[in-house]
Formats: structure tokens, sequence, C-alpha cells
């Protein structure tokens, strides 16, 4: 797993787990929600201080986002689909 597969992986396992949608973080980021996307795909080069918002969003230490995922773990999970309640 190279360093962007490893950001997208942990990304979104943690926007998952706080079950935070694409679109809120992408807000709280500033950043648009295509980017947010890209980034959990894998397609995105992110910068140093995007980075740097998303994990201030996400309320996390950017670190986290580059954590080596357990061997065997099962790949995170994505919200359900459809339109998600506000905050």
């Amino acid at each position: 797993m190279d360093t962007r597969q490893r950001l997208a992986w942990n990304l979104r396992k943690v926007r998952a787990d706080k079950k935070v949608t694409q679109e809120n973080l992408a807000v709280d980021a500033g950043v648009d929600r295509t980017t947010i996307s890209g980034i959990e795909r894998g397609d995105f080069n992110v910068s140093i201080d995007l980075l740097d918002r998303i994990a201030a969003a996400l309320a996390i230490d950017v670190a986290d986002l580059f954590a080596i995922p357990v061997e065997g773990e099962a790949p995170p999970s994505t919200l359900p689909a459809g339109r998600k309640p506000g905050r």
C-alpha cells in the first residue's frame, strides 16, 4: 500500500467512524466535496495545508491519516447512500 492509498484508507475510515459525510467534511475543511472524494479514491494529490485543515475538521492529528492499517483489516465502510441529515 503506497502513501496515497494509505491516506485514502485512513481518511475514509476516520470519516466513516465519525459518521461525517464527504459534504460536511468538505465544508468544514473549506474545499469542494469532489476533492474529498478524490482523496478517498487516491486520485488527488493533497497539500500539507489541506491535510492540516482536514485533520482539524475531523479533530484528529494529521499523523492519524498516515497510520499503517492492521494487517487483514477489512476496508473502511462507507456511509449509507442517500441524503444525510444536517448537523
